[in-house]
């Protein structure tokens, strides 16, 4: 049987002003944590490569944003940073020597509102090696189908109580919805609205490509997502692939979009913090895009991303 794989837990406390490093092979939590029990809290997951967190600041920023939806106080910003920093710097020293090829950790923000009848909220950060999931499926590409997440494009505006905006703990949805997905022979989900409109995955934003020749015989490469506002999680990894896309001469544009724009593009992804930029193969069973073009626009964005910290 292999060993599990390490993990660096640090407690946010006031008493320890850099985190309070915690053993995780043992209880950290008490039964009645209501992020336990009800799922009630918020968390962020971000990448860290060769001993560095990408795009911290974006997702200290969107966890802020996800707290304030839940009316939730969370420790301020330069705690997370100082105790992500003793985090991935633990992990880093303890197991990196030892494995040269595991330089890519997955730092993970956690903030519950606390055990039943506390005034205070129980927060952490958690740091593990990637895993080779992710890697793979950034090289092969993966096959999703799309379910309907049975709300309308509207109801993020006109129930906001559902917070549909915010990345909370309450994930049971998402993960049913990939394994149904891994029980159908696929490898992940793209949601629909009950009107028609393309979302999001469970874990990941969707990002589509045309490329076309303008008048001129130049060639034009637009990269789309869903619309903000129809009840999807703003994507870090979205918004800062399309900095950099547009400062490379890419067009932008943001939706709406339907599953037939999806078919009809000429490379459709799924992009994330920690598994990156997967390239969609397949949308319940038809092929999408031409495999070189795919190919060429994959390594274009990579290259952009890579840039990215």
């Amino acid at each position: 049987m292999s060993s599990p794989a390490p993990v660096v837990l640090v407690f946010l406390d006031p008493a320890f002003p850099d985190g309070r490093v915690a053993d995780a092979s043992k209880p950290q939590l008490l039964v009645t944590d209501l992020g336990v029990t009800r799922g009630d809290g918020v968390f962020e997951t971000m990448l860290a490569v060769g001993g560095t967190v990408r795009k911290m600041q974006a997702h200290l920023d969107r966890l802020a944003g996800s707290a304030t939806a839940l009316d939730l106080d969370i420790p301020d910003q330069d705690a997370w940073r100082r105790a992500i920093a003793a985090a991935v710097a633990r992990h880093w020293s303890e197991n990196v020597p030892a494995d040269p090829s595991a330089d890519e950790l997955v730092v993970k923000l956690v903030v519950t509102r606390g055990a039943e009848g506390a005034t205070t909220p129980t927060a952490w950060v958690q740091a593990s090696p990637a895993g080779a999931v992710g890697r793979r499926q950034r090289e092969t590409g993966i096959d999703v189908i799309l379910l309907d997440r049975g709300y309308d494009s509207d109801v993020a505006e006109r129930a906001p109580w559902l917070l549909l905006g915010a990345k909370t703990l309450s994930y049971a949805v998402n993960m049913a919805a990939l394994r149904h997905a891994h029980k159908q022979g696929a490898d992940d989900v793209i949601f629909t609205s009950s009107d028609g409109r393309v979302l999001e995955g469970p874990t990941s934003t969707v990002l589509l490509a045309h490329v076309e020749k303008s008048d001129d015989g130049t060639t034009v490469k637009r990269l789309i997502t869903p619309q903000l506002d129809s009840g999807i999680l703003p994507g870090t990894s979205q918004g800062a692939l399309f900095a950099a896309a547009k400062a490379a001469g890419w067009e932008l544009g943001y939706g709406p979009l339907e599953p037939r724009d999806l078919l009809d593009a000429d490379a459709v992804w799924l992009i994330s913090s920690v598994r990156l930029l997967a390239p969609v193969n397949r949308i319940d069973g038809n092929e999408i895009g031409t495999p070189s073009v795919q190919k060429e626009l994959t390594t274009e964005l990579n290259r952009l991303f890579a840039g990215i910290q």
